[in-house]
């Protein structure tokens, strides 16, 4: 248990899982919560559809191999994870069985270096999945991006849709961290005292934009609107005036709290959720699911907004062992309620969206 001395604050961030639609430029929130009782955090997502979402427990001793056609780099994963998967191509966010989490976070700045074949390469889509399958804590995961033992390659789907991503990780100590490829080099920005994150701009003048507004040291009242700047100051404030809670039931409604209030309403028009090329992406997004992740107990809690009920999964009861079938719990027309760990059938890996060499342009949010 944590003292509530050590109660901080993490983050409401945009994450795009770009790869796999046409471009309708979906956002989404995060934040973590260091309380009395432990670390909690708390991720939505918001697509212009009711996408397929699901998620995977992926054993450890799993041999990946990157998803490019040159050089590829190989590991075996280390830990076993439960992750969020949309369209089944790529790990949005996930938790594995040591508490370190990660998550997906849409980034127009980021760039990729130029390829040199004679490094080892993955697919950007990988990306989040090598820290969850590598590494215990933060410290370790930073550790080994200063010198990593590849070349992250940008991965574009059927539709030229490319992924601009940044990763953000915290583990059950509260601490954080977050990998921004800019200008062919990986920024690593280290500290649990950071609060705050979105996807534009990166990250060093998101801290700066904070500091404008009433409580981070500003006199800018709290902003209401739906731009990604907004929803981070807003998921800020809020959550840096969570009560300590009594219980779970209380630290995970509470966190619920906030991240909704974060969200995306059914039929809230905003021109930045809109895509420019195809009919789909012309839709207006809203948020389609919640998570809340107990990083001290391993514990997933899904909230998906087209069903009525709040269910769990608990790493610990689900068999990780090296050898162990991949189990996949389809969420979509699968009204689940309580503890739905059980409910997890076997099923066929799914493959990441691969990397590529192309020139990079199409459609962008």
């Amino acid at each position: 248990m944590k003292s509530s001395s050590t109660k901080s604050l993490f983050l409401a961030a945009l994450v795009l899982p770009m790869f796999l639609q046409p471009n309708p430029a979906g956002a989404c929130s995060r934040i973590l919560w260091d309380n009395q009782l432990g670390t909690y955090v708390a991720r939505s997502e918001d697509w212009f559809e009711d996408a397929p979402t699901n998620l995977w427990a992926l054993p450890r001793g799993a041999e990946r191999i990157g998803a490019v056609a040159d050089n590829p780099y190989s590991w075996t994963s280390k830990y076993g994870s439960v992750i969020v998967s949309m369209y089944d191509h790529i790990a949005m966010s996930g938790m594995n069985e040591r508490g370190l989490a990660a998550h997906m976070l849409w980034l127009e700045d980021t760039k990729v270096a130029p390829r040199n074949p004679k490094v080892p390469a993955i697919s950007i889509s990988q990306w989040l999945q090598w820290y969850l399958d590598s590494f215990g804590t933060v410290d370790e995961a930073v550790a080994a991006t200063r010198n990593p033992p590849f070349q992250i390659r940008m991965g574009v789907d059927d539709h030229g849709n490319t992924g601009l991503v940044h990763i953000a990780i915290e583990d059950a100590s509260g601490d954080s961290a977050i990998f921004e490829i800019l200008e062919g080099s990986i920024v690593i920005h280290h500290d649990r005292r950071y609060t705050v994150m979105t996807n534009e701009p990166t990250f060093d003048k998101q801290l700066a934009l904070l500091k404008q507004y009433a409580e981070f040291g500003g006199d800018k009242p709290l902003p209401g609107t739906l731009s990604a700047s907004d929803r981070f100051v807003r998921g800020a404030f809020y959550a840096k005036n969570l009560p300590q809670p009594k219980s779970e039931r209380d630290a995970v409604a509470a966190l619920l709290s906030v991240i909704r209030n974060v969200g995306f309403p059914f039929g809230m028009p905003s021109q930045e959720r809109r895509g420019s090329h195809t009919e789909a992406s012309e839709a207006v997004s809203f948020t389609i699911f919640r998570l809340i992740l107990n990083l001290d107990r391993r514990i997933v809690f899904f909230d998906r907004v087209f069903s009525p009920t709040v269910f769990w999964v608990q790493l610990d009861k689900l068999n990780l062992d090296k050898g162990a079938p991949v189990l996949k719990l389809v969420t979509a027309g699968n009204d689940l309620a309580l503890d739905a760990t059980a409910k997890f059938q076997p099923a066929k890996m799914f493959d990441f969206v691969p990397g590529t060499e192309k020139t990079l342009g199409g459609p962008r949010s």
